[in-house]
């Protein structure tokens, strides 16, 4: 396992829906939760390349398996965030709220 100490920023993207989709986190509703989430349309070969990143790194595992939907064929690739993966994500959000310290008046909308 490589050593990643900080996220990229869709890396970020893809390991927090995975967090929030929990048992039903799968290449496809991590793209559908990206797009929903941020209001931008997302690739799915960028959701892909970031599964891949993230695996090499420890922070989440992938398996294939067939979808639970009546008749489905074709496999889904799971994605199931590690421990490593959540400490990760902790650790990011401490800095980005240590980063927002001190800002409340951008913090709110206007």
């Amino acid at each position: 396992m490589a050593d990643k100490s900080v996220l990229g920023e869709f890396e970020h993207h893809v390991l927090l829906a995975a967090l929030r989709l929990g048992e039903d986190a799968y290449t496809t509703s991590v793209l559908t939760e990206l797009e929903e989430r941020t209001g931008r349309e997302v690739s799915a070969a960028a959701v892909y390349i970031a599964l891949r990143r993230l695996e090499r790194t420890g922070l989440v595992r992938t398996r294939l398996q067939h979808g639970t939907e009546l008749g489905e064929r074709r496999q889904r690739r799971y994605v199931r965030v590690t421990a490593s993966g959540v400490k990760m994500a902790r650790e990011a959000r401490r800095r980005f709220v240590r980063l927002w310290d001190g800002l409340t008046a951008l913090a709110t909308e206007a």
